[in-house]
């Protein structure tokens, strides 16, 4: 075995045939979902639908409504209490729902309405796949290389991706609620590669938060993280293409 001054911290353990050897062709990809393939309904449709639930829609016709309440969600999502909650959450639906109501009900025009907020969240349609995700994926099967996503969710997320007919292009789905553990855990990297019949070492992971998606590079992975901003475009998905030729 081949050492260095400066070990990187790793899950595996390749060959020195396998350092020597060429970088593997990359087989298969995996995905985050939110933020990097699909993003949820904009604030305002979101609140409006939860309104039409809950017979509440009056306050959102006030000049500045929906500024207001985004500004009370952003300051109860830092209070302690809220971030508390927080950890761990996508472990399971109930943690998740949890999460969620101790946050909302810290918002005046949320407050009482949580499970509405709920079902609104989790709605089919309310998450929606980026303009250029559909495009790659397809691109990508037409290559031949197996799709997964790696995912910290809640729920089923394959609802939304058959809402959108998208779901025939995935082979398979990493969810952290289904597993019981959360990104950057290396075992739900390498089960989405198992499930592919990929080696880890010729699969590329496409997120976009350095210290959850990054961690697949533990793993063996290649590892490909987009900027984590608020996209109402294309999210620049057409790179990996050039990343798997």
């Amino acid at each position: 075995m081949i050492h260095t001054l400066f070990e990187t911290p790793s899950a595996y353990r390749p060959s020195d045939a396998e350092m020597a050897a060429p970088v593997l062709p990359v087989q298969a990809v995996l995905f985050d979902f939110s933020n990097t393939i699909f993003q949820m309904i904009d604030l305002r449709t979101w609140l409006h639908r939860v309104g039409a639930a809950g017979d509440r829609l009056d306050p959102l016709d006030e000049p500045g409504a929906v500024a207001e309440i985004s500004d009370q969600l952003r300051a109860a999502f830092r209070l302690p209490s809220v971030v508390e909650l927080q950890e761990g959450r996508d472990l399971s639906s109930d943690r998740h729902r949890r999460a969620m109501r101790g946050w909302w009900e810290r918002v005046d025009f949320l407050r009482g309405a949580e499970e509405a907020a709920y079902r609104e969240l989790t709605a089919p349609d309310a998450w929606v796949p980026y303009p250029d995700a559909e495009p790659v994926l397809r691109a990508l099967r037409e290559r031949g290389l197996r799709i997964g996503i790696v995912s910290d969710f809640a729920w089923d997320l394959r609802t939304h991706l058959a809402h959108h007919g998208l779901d025939a292009l995935i082979d398979t789905c990493v969810i952290s609620y289904e597993q019981g553990r959360e990104k950057p855990d290396p075992q739900l990297f390498l089960k989405a590669c198992a499930d592919l019949g990929a080696d880890p070492r010729a699969t590329l992971m496409v997120g976009d938060n350095p210290v959850r998606d990054g961690g697949a590079a533990a793993c063996g992975l290649r590892t490909y993280i987009l900027p984590a901003e608020n996209r109402t475009g294309e999210r620049g998905l057409a790179d990996v293409l050039r990343l798997v030729t």
